[in-house]
């Protein structure tokens, strides 16, 4: 049988969104009023697909570290679900939780 499937960008968007969350650290996803699906943003171009993320994340993070956990988190989890590798997987940390909050 010929022929392909392709993915949508909000459900590539929802895939990230939830490897993220899996994330020691990150609090949650935050929206915004950029055009992005739940805190993710998802483009694909010629280069391949890219992918932006807008997190909330714990006080004392170590946001360097979190942010390449993301990352790696984001590329395999998207790798298994949906065949795909992004080019570029890029976390924009919008909030950081109070210390000592839950």
């Amino acid at each position: 049988m010929e022929g392909h499937a392709v993915i949508s960008s909000e459900i590539l968007a929802r895939y990230a969104a939830d490897a993220a969350r899996e994330v020691a650290g990150v609090r949650g996803l935050v929206e915004g009023g950029l055009h992005r699906h739940k805190g993710v943003r998802i483009e694909e171009g010629d280069a391949g697909l890219a992918v932006e993320l807008h997190l909330a994340v714990d006080w004392g993070a170590d946001v360097p570290r979190l942010g390449a956990a993301v990352q790696q988190r984001v590329v395999d989890y998207l790798r298994k679900m949906a065949d795909v590798v992004p080019v570029r997987v890029d976390v924009v940390v919008d909030e950081i939780g109070a210390p000592g909050a839950p």
